[in-house]
């Protein structure tokens, strides 16, 4: 027995390591620290959600006459039961001179039906309704207080909260961090009062604690002047740490490629059709940068069929003049092997060396590839993810171009940015550089979302398109009516038209989706006997693809039934008519996408969005905006009113965290004025850009600077 017993102690020390574990995170500090207040000044800037108005008292008989609204009430409780019918409640009975009123606990602890006992003198709040024993409040907050205790003279604040952290405790946090704080103002008193803002100190104490008489409808809406305070702040500190980011960036060291040579040249004259001139206007800044001993960042926003590719194929030409390499990276498979096939036309009979790399190559290609990048052979490289991976080595890598650059994780494009840590002669021996970044995106950003999320970044915009570019002309169909769109389908057929047909986005399943696809394929090969009708998805190998794909482009296939795959890069002048099935599931930026595969010759296109009704809100404003507008940077600026920054930015949403009080959609105004004094404050007060950015930023600094 003692022998057990000592092996049964043994086992139980054991196990105490984790309970004490478990014991510190259930600690309040710990629980604050998850909601990412780590000391006072995250705990001044933990704003409230709502407040409650518990400055004022109504006897219960006010209260019965206000029907269903919340009101507060003091009195004595009367009696406190326990009852099981129709179900285990606690009934409380408060009464004052005037009339009573029952509490109803339908979850209760016992310790409340000791607290709760007659004599208690107790101050509820809640919706006062009238039940079937009269005056009645359905778990309501109540307090108890002694007589003639004081009411506050302040709106009680609700603050976020996590789990196991009450209200109770955050406001006494809070309040004791109030009290503790440094709380000099960041900005200089003349610049506040110019820019017509109020103290920083009294808008934070305001906003916890505000007066009975305070504009409820502003503090509410966020408009009052103490708001307008802390939405400027948190914009001038996001402003301030990107202008740092973009000035860190110009301190470091990049290979100046100022070379426009033989391959610029030629690659120009053999072009079969001449430059619009927003693409020559957008070149020459990028070549400008290109000439720079620091590291161009610049984003290239273009709408669908603007012609970014050959924008990035006369940089990489001018890379290549100046005897370096460029790399260019796409998400898809489809997407790179089109820029791959397109540029390695334009650039093989020039000599220039030009490697294709993916995840499905086999090995012995790979190798080879791989081979022909270190020893620079391959003078210029396109593919996918694959080309981050650690065996990819180059030998001078001089510039990055990354496409569709929101659909990589800001870890990725540094991955690849970082290949080029080399040196290059004896000169820079153990010198780091970094290659020169070009950004494209078929995705245009509003204003004011550049303004925000991408002031570190230079930003040029192609907003003409190549002319001989057919109008796409957008119709929303009913999918009852599907019979008639598959009429249209073999006419458009018959014509020599080709035509999409896309299958709807089933996002909880890949395998339905894929499904659908084959249903969809098999359907209309039944309904159009006679005609080549192709399937692409996601799930095909390659090769496949790249067969499907082939046939297509060289006019074999009439109809293509697809998945999403098909959202960038697919590129057939021929394709004149698309189909999107369930479109009510896309969101506005796919559908955008998608409709830009087809208006890409000069016959007149048709994009058809069939949907499943009936439509929520949010549908029919995307269906609407798609057939009112082919602008892509008014269906971006729509894109934003509807889904906001966050699910926007896609990878890139560092930085949105920052933004927890201004709204990009009512504050435009502030977002102006933040930059212009984080540009004043950088050039002549940079003790107080530290103070500011260590008040609202604290660590987090680093998230915007990629």
């Amino acid at each position: 027995m003692p022998a057990t017993a000592k092996k049964t102690t043994s086992k139980t020390t054991s196990k105490a390591p984790p309970k004490k574990d478990a014991k510190a995170a259930a600690k309040p500090e710990n629980k604050l620290a998850k909601l990412g207040l780590h000391n006072d000044m995250d705990l001044a800037l933990h704003l409230p959600l709502r407040y409650e108005d518990e400055t004022t008292l109504m006897t219960i008989a006010e209260a019965s006459m206000r029907g269903l609204q919340t009101v507060q009430v003091e009195g004595v409780v009367t009696k406190c039961d326990v009852q099981f019918r129709p179900r285990r409640q606690l009934i409380v009975t408060v009464g004052d001179d005037t009339a009573q009123l029952t509490m109803r606990f339908l979850n209760f602890y016992g310790s409340q039906q000791r607290q709760l006992a007659e004599g208690t003198r107790v101050r509820v709040r809640g919706e006062l309704r009238h039940g079937f024993f009269g005056a009645e409040m359905v778990h309501p907050q109540y307090k108890v207080v002694n007589e003639g205790a004081p009411l506050p003279d302040v709106l009680t604040p609700v603050y976020p909260a996590g789990e196991g952290l009450s209200q109770a405790y955050l406001r006494k946090a809070i309040a004791g961090a109030i009290n503790r704080l440094d709380w000099s103002d960041t900005l200089p008193e003349s610049m506040r009062e110019t820019l017509k803002l109020a103290p920083f100190e009294a808008s934070v104490r305001l906003l916890h604690n505000p007066p009975p008489d305070v504009d409820e409808h502003a503090l509410i809406e966020r408009s009052h002047p103490a708001w307008i305070r802390m939405k400027f702040d948190e914009l001038l500190a996001q402003q301030l740490s990107l202008k740092r980011a973009q000035a860190a960036r110009r301190a470091k060291t990049s290979r100046a490629l100022p070379v426009t040579g033989r391959i610029t040249e030629e690659l120009t004259r053999v072009l079969p059709f001449k430059l619009t001139g927003a693409q020559q206007r957008v070149l020459e800044e990028i070549r400008a940068d290109l000439r720079q001993s620091f590291p161009m960042q610049r984003l290239l926003q273009g709408d669908v069929g603007s012609g970014k590719t050959v924008v990035a194929a006369l940089a990489a030409a001018q890379a290549i003049d100046s005897g370096f390499q460029a790399v260019l990276m796409a998400p898809t498979e489809i997407l790179a092997e089109q820029h791959f096939r397109k540029i390695a036309a334009w650039m093989e009979p020039l000599d220039v060396g030009v490697a294709w790399l993916s995840g499905s190559q086999k090995k012995k290609e790979k190798t080879e590839a791989l081979a022909h990048i270190e020893s620079g052979a391959a003078r210029l490289v396109v593919g996918t993810h694959a080309l981050i991976q650690d065996t990819v080595q180059f030998e001078n890598l001089g510039l990055v171009i990354v496409d569709e650059q929101h659909r990589f994780g800001v870890g990725q494009r540094l991955a690849l940015r970082n290949k080029s840590n080399k040196s290059f002669s004896p000169a820079d021996a153990g010198a780091a550089t970094v290659p020169h970044q070009l950004m494209m995106s078929a995705t245009p950003i509003p204003r004011t979302l550049a303004m925000t999320y991408y002031a570190d970044l230079e930003v040029s915009v192609i907003d003409e398109l190549p002319p001989g570019r057919s109008p796409i002309v957008t119709r929303v169909i009913d999918q009852n009516r599907r019979d008639e769109v598959v009429e249209r389908v073999h006419a458009a057929a018959l014509e020599g038209k080709q035509i999409y047909w896309v299958c709807p986005l089933i996002e909880e399943s890949e395998a339905l989706e894929l499904q659908t696809a084959t249903d969809t394929h098999a359907a209309l090969s039944a309904a159009l006997p006679g005609l080549s009708i192709g399937l692409v998805h996601g799930r095909m190998k390659p090769v496949e693809k790249q067969i499907v794909m082939e046939g297509f482009s060289r006019g074999a296939i009439h109809v293509l039934v697809a998945t999403t795959v098909i959202e960038v890069g697919v590129d057939v002048p021929n394709a004149s008519l698309m189909v999107i099935e369930h479109a009510e599931r896309f969101g506005l930026s796919q559908l955008h996408q998608l409709r830009g595969r087809v208006g890409r010759g000069s016959a007149a296109s048709v994009c058809l969005l069939m949907f499943q009704g009936p439509l929520g809100g949010t549908a029919k404003e995307r269906l609407a905006t798609m057939r009112e507008t082919t602008d892509g940077f008014e269906i971006a600026r729509r894109d934003l009113d509807i889904r906001g920054p966050g699910e926007f930015l896609g990878a890139r949403q560092s930085g949105d965290a920052m933004l927890r009080f201004a709204d990009l959609g009512t504050d435009q105004w502030l977002v102006e004025k933040a930059r212009d004094t984080a540009q004043a404050l950088l050039e002549h007060a940079p003790d107080i850009v530290d103070r500011h950015l260590a008040r609202w930023l604290g660590g987090r600094e680093d998230f915007l600077k990629v």
